[in-house]
């Protein structure tokens, strides 16, 4: 297909790579990218890192400009919600806008946090967009503590901005050993162990029960009784696709919109999804999965543009999964399928090495995934091991005589 209209629903990482993507595969048809915001498309994993500790402005974290779409021939339209989808009749339907005909539609509306159960009233924050990373900035500016609810990636991140902006930070997490449910308990400890090092105080094992207060001054209720006091609340628990506008649409949606190999909705071959909100069938692990990072929402982009623009010659989307974090001084770096009740095997250490990798096995010889911490020959190692099919021994051979004892860093 060289002609027609393409219509992408969302304009985060996921829609702005599809209609880019689109061109780059000699699409010559009509591509619209719609965004519910009325900001220029930008990049999220920033928003609690770089962006919230105000390292970064805002023009740096744009994906495109408005030229640039001019140049690629792209229509931006934005600042209106996704409302409803006719597959019937091939129209979607738009808040404040009249409805749109598509020859092709790609859903990329990313996923949303989960709702904070204590409300929302000034100073209890959640952090998704840009919008939300410029109000906690600003309140984190006005010093105070801040409680962040939720020890995974983002409220991790943030609590580690925090204190690098000399704020008491105090995380909360009802999961006794943090990113166990990630990774695995030791590894989990490694990380509690991160940010107790690095000044934040760390209450796990126990609940939120309720919030009280108000702005600058709050009190956080725990399920065990004790109380920590806030001017600031971050919560960080866990985020949900953006699905809801197509519940009466026909297509399938269950955790996201189901998809075949191809990441074709499986009740509408003219449809696609991409990034968060998309729940493929990954051939190679024989199951549907749903990512919620950057990296898969980049290649599952460059794989449907390919697949709408050569429909005569499909391509099954089959990733190896990569995701990374920055919290304190660690980079964190994932490639595969970590965690879980499978095998794995330790090489380095944190406080000997300043580096570690862990390696997830469920048979003790194939590598299904790895966990890498400030390693990048590691990373390299396990990325390009895991396509070639590497062997857990093998890794093991080549990685345990690069460690030296060093306090910190890698090579």
């Amino acid at each position: 297909m060289s002609a027609g209209t393409v219509v992408i629903v969302g304009s985060s990482i996921a829609g702005v790579r599809t209609a880019q993507s689109l061109r780059l595969e000699g699409f010559e048809g009509e591509i619209i990218l719609v965004g519910e915001e009325t900001e220029l498309p930008y990049d999220k994993p920033p928003l609690s890192k770089s962006v919230l500790a105000g390292t970064a402005d805002e023009d740096s974290i744009r994906l495109l400009t408005q030229e640039q779409a001019d140049a690629d021939g792209i229509r931006l339209l934005l600042g209106h919600r996704a409302v409803g989808l006719d597959i019937a009749e091939n129209m979607l339907e738009l808040e404040g806008h009249e409805p749109l005909h598509y020859d092709q539609l790609v859903v990329a509306t990313g996923a949303a946090p989960r709702p904070s159960p204590w409300g929302q009233p000034p100073g209890i924050h959640l952090l998704r967009t840009l919008e939300d990373a410029r109000e906690l900035r600003g309140d984190l500016l006005r010093g105070g503590a801040l409680v962040v609810i939720g020890a995974g990636f983002i409220g991790a991140e943030a609590a580690a901005t925090a204190r690098s902006l000399g704020l008491d930070v105090t995380v909360i997490d009802p999961v006794p050993v943090p990113m166990s449910r990630i990774f695995n308990p030791e590894i989990g400890h490694w990380f509690g162990d991160l940010h107790r090092e690095n000044g934040v105080s760390t209450m796990f094992g126990v609940g939120v029960e309720s919030i009280e207060g108000e702005e600058g001054n709050f009190t956080v209720h725990l399920t065990n009784g004790k109380s920590v006091p806030a001017a600031t609340v971050l919560v960080g628990i866990g985020v949900i696709p953006n699905d809801s506008w197509l519940s009466a649409s026909g297509l399938l949606v269950d955790n996201g919109v189901v998809l075949n190999e191809y990441c074709q909705a499986v009740d509408a071959a003219n449809v696609y999804a991409v990034g968060d909100v998309a729940r493929w069938r990954h051939q190679k692990h024989g199951e549907d999965v749903r990512i919620e990072h950057w990296t898969n929402a980049v290649e599952q982009a460059a794989c449907v543009a390919h697949n709408i623009t050569h429909p005569d010659q499909p391509r099954a989307y089959t990733p190896i999964e990569y995701v990374w974090s920055d919290q304190h001084d660690w980079k964190i770096q994932v490639v595969g399928r970590v965690g879980g009740n499978v095998d794995h095997v330790i090489i380095g250490h944190p406080q000997v090495h300043g580096r570690f990798v862990a390696l997830y096995t469920t048979d003790g010889t194939t590598l299904r995934g790895a966990a890498i911490v400030n390693w990048p020959k590691a990373l390299l190692a396990c990325r390009i091991g895991m396509a070639k099919g590497i062997t857990v021994q093998e890794l093991r051979d080549k990685l345990e005589p690069q460690l030296q004892p060093q306090p910190t860093g890698a090579s």
